[in-house]
């Protein structure tokens, strides 16, 4: 018998949403994706209508509903739902979506026959390493980000990096690792964000291991987690994958100016012709792992960033400034999407699993 749903939203979140529930429930059906704004919609979803709620609009109120739409949203939502009359109201949390994305991934990988393995599945043996690997997880924080509402311990793995240090005198704290010192494109973090305490990393950092993470999200790491990352080789982590539609390309161009992915793409043509079909390949699928998040080998990172920031000059050349602050912000974007690629293409050299982040708020 088909479980029939709505789902409250009708943008990346809910159709995300929507791929996670049909393949992990094949009976359920979406009857229709709602929305209650002045939002630009499709009119339909891959055959299901989309439809804004009215007072004359005729709704199952029976029917499960689940929200795809940003956690600040739901509250609101709810209340409005409710008084509709619905009863089983879903909200998509940061937990559930995790829950939801990894049961996903599992089937996923398992139907294109590739594991997909995950740091927490890798167990770390009775004895310990006399040589552990030293490490450093660099954690990007800037002057102008906001207050977290309860505070977060660093681990003893994490140290906070202060990007964009070069456009302020201003400091988070006497102290700080900043990441205007020595060779440097602080100056650029307007731009280019978390990028450029990662430039930092790879002309400064000395340590065997070395990572890059934000002051509001962080990777969700056993203890011990160095020693299996050793015991098992592993030489890269990144974020668990995330589903985007309608593909990785489609999906920064919907969200961002599309010329910039375009030259991008003409300049991987151009430069290095032997990658171009591959990279076509991989942005018209739907994962990649998002954040600029990882953590890896030194020597790795010393040959991803070789690569990447070559790249990035050329588009920000061609793109230049953009006035809105956050089209502006589209290297970073950008590089998020060659992160992934890199390391896809790189799997046959490189054992790569995967870690869940935290969102902190």
């Amino acid at each position: 018998m088909r479980e029939k749903i709505y789902i409250f939203g009708a943008h990346s979140r809910a159709q995300t949403l929507a791929v996670y529930l049909r393949a992990l429930n094949p009976e359920i059906e979406i009857v229709a994706y709602l929305y209650d704004n002045e939002e630009r919609n499709p009119l339909q979803i891959e055959g299901v209508t989309v439809e804004r709620i009215r007072s004359h609009l005729r709704l199952h109120k029976e029917y499960p509903i689940y929200l795809g739409i940003r956690g600040l949203y739901h509250e609101r939502v709810i209340d409005k739902l409710r008084a509709l009359g619905f009863k089983d109201i879903r909200p998509v949390t940061v937990e559930m979506d995790l829950q939801l994305r990894n049961q996903y991934l599992k089937q996923y990988f398992f139907s294109i026959k590739q594991r997909f393995i995950k740091m927490e599945d890798l167990q770390a043996g009775i004895e310990t390493s006399d040589s552990k690997a030293s490490a450093t997880i660099y954690v990007a924080k800037s002057i102008f980000d906001r207050a977290l509402q309860k505070e977060y311990r660093l681990s003893l793995y994490e140290k906070e990096i202060q990007v964009g240090a070069a456009l302020t005198e201003q400091r988070l704290y006497q102290g700080i690792l900043t990441d205007d010192v020595g060779d440097n494109i602080s100056e650029r973090n307007r731009q280019y964000c978390e990028l450029t305490a990662l430039y930092w990393i790879w002309k400064h950092a000395k340590e065997d291991v070395v990572g890059l993470a934000h002051y509001r999200r962080h990777f969700v790491l056993a203890e011990d987690w160095v020693e299996r990352m050793q015991e098992h080789e592993v030489d890269v982590i990144l974020p668990t994958p995330l589903y985007v539609a309608p593909s990785i390309e489609g999906n920064y161009k919907h969200r961002h100016d599309f010329a910039d992915w375009e030259y991008m793409m003409e300049y991987l043509k151009e430069t290095q012709e032997n990658i171009y079909q591959e990279a076509q390949e991989f942005f018209a699928g739907n994962l990649y792992s998002p954040c600029n998040m990882f953590i890896m080998r030194r020597e790795i990172l010393d040959e991803f960033c070789a690569w990447l920031f070559p790249i990035l000059e050329a588009v920000v050349i061609h793109g230049g400034q953009k006035k809105d602050a956050y089209w502006n912000r589209y290297p970073g974007f950008i590089s998020e999407r060659l992160l992934t690629f890199y390391f896809v293409r790189k799997s046959a050299d490189y054992k790569v699993v995967y870690a869940d982040k935290n969102f902190l708020v």
